[in-house]
């Protein structure tokens, strides 16, 4: 098993070429494994394994930088940077955290795991090398959902500013959390039917170079488009297109889903109830609330449901999504928009209800107050995976929302007691 010992970035340099498309089915099978037993993050990492191995062929972790936006593709990343026994040893299953965790190792520079950071935090760290003096690569990977949100548009801003290298890696899968929305993600279609030829272009539009590659799942393709780009002494754009999902059949027809889940069967994809896998996994509040939700924009056209890119937490499936029509709104990975949006919706006589995790609110803080508050919109906010949740990781913790929210004049803050 080549996993077994290729477990540093100094060993996949030392793989023969042709060893790379096994090493990458491992990664990919162990991947599957251990979040079969423990849940995780299972589409966004089965689509990057590949890049992953790339990365470490060509570059030199942790001298180099390589950041990736969110961190929950970042498993195959651990098992090649000393942590391949949390994917293949069933007594160590899920022991390193599902995101970047600095604690665990000098290949993590970051504790992150909230989205859009990359580009910013690949800028603050180019500038820092060339104030220096040094000549390392900085690589940052940020996702088609993630470029949404409004902190990667500063950070492309920026960094068409630096006159030194930086690689960044647009990992293209035609897929946020749910589908993507918005007109950014036009002009990407654009760019995956004409392979990156297409005379309207985002990235140049921002002043930075750019190149394309259709074969994002190709790790010899791969190795070869990066190694092009090493030591390029200018800002770039690697825009490849890949398959969130890559390598299960269930997660691939069905990325959404398969985004974040519990323990699962592996031979048929059947999701199991904790504790009890033979039983089926349980109805809820997910499925409460899209019921009663769907049922008050059945009955009242001025209600709207609105969500940041997750409206499965909201129970909105694809049904209740297509049914609602333009009453209900995906803004994509843009909670502060949805925060304003909310509020002028309110302002203007709609009924808007945005349902949003705890741990994501926390980057609408301003927007709570500055406009849903001191404008005092009647405007109903659902959060979910409040006071109590938590991961591994405590980029997710959603510990802070009294203490966020209960300050806030004008609003209402309601906590269940139990």
């Amino acid at each position: 098993m080549l996993l077994t010992q290729t477990t540093t970035p100094e060993d996949v340099k030392a793989l023969d070429r042709a060893e790379l498309p096994l090493l990458c089915g491992e990664i990919r099978h162990a991947i599957l494994e251990s979040s079969a037993a423990v849940g995780g993050h299972v589409a966004p990492n089965l689509g990057v394994v590949e890049l992953t191995v790339a990365l470490h062929r060509v570059f030199n972790s942790p001298i180099d930088k390589i950041v990736f936006d969110v961190s929950h593709q970042t498993y195959a990343h651990k098992a090649l940077t000393g942590r391949a026994y949390t994917y293949i040893d069933p007594e160590r299953f899920g022991e390193a955290s599902g995101f970047a965790n600095p604690d665990e190792s000098e290949h993590d520079l970051f504790a992150m795991g909230h989205t859009s950071t990359s580009v910013s935090l690949g800028c603050g760290l180019a500038h820092a090398r060339d104030l220096a003096g040094d000549a390392y690569n900085v690589i940052t990977i940020i996702g088609d959902g993630s470029l949404s949100g409004g902190l990667a548009f500063e950070g492309f801003n920026n960094a068409a500013d630096l006159d030194s290298n930086l690689i960044i890696i647009v990992n293209d899968n035609d897929q946020s959390i749910a589908e993507n929305h918005g007109g950014l993600y036009r002009n990407l279609a654009e760019l995956r039917a004409s392979n990156g030829t297409c005379e309207r272009n985002v990235f140049r539009a921002m002043g930075l170079d750019y190149r394309y590659l259709d074969a994002g799942n190709d790790v010899l393709a791969l190795v070869d488009a990066l190694q092009e780009l090493r030591n390029i002494d200018h800002p770039i754009v690697l825009h490849i297109s890949t398959a969130k999902g890559k390598g299960f059949e269930p997660a691939q027809s069905d990325p959404e889903h398969w985004h974040h889940v519990g323990p699962f069967d592996m031979a048929t994809g059947r999701k199991l109830c904790p504790g009890h896998p033979s039983e089926p996994a349980p109805r809820t509040y997910a499925d409460i609330t899209g019921e009663a939700l769907s049922a008050a924009i059945e009955r009242d056209p001025q209600v709207v449901g609105i969500t940041a890119a997750t409206p499965y937490i909201m129970g909105f499936t694809p049904e209740l999504r297509t049914a609602a029509g333009k009453q209900f709104v995906d803004v994509g990975i843009a909670e502060e928009h949805a925060v304003t949006f909310a509020t002028a919706l309110a302002c203007s006589g709609a009924k808007p209800v945005f349902g949003v995790y705890g741990t994501f609110l926390q980057r609408a803080y301003d927007e709570l107050w500055h406009d849903l508050c001191l404008n005092d919109a009647p405007a109903t906010i659902l959060v979910f995976g409040a006071s109590i949740f938590g991961t591994t990781s405590e980029t997710h913790l959603s510990f802070f929302d009294i203490s966020m929210l209960g300050g806030l004049p004008n609003m209402h803050y309601l906590a269940p007691a139990c």
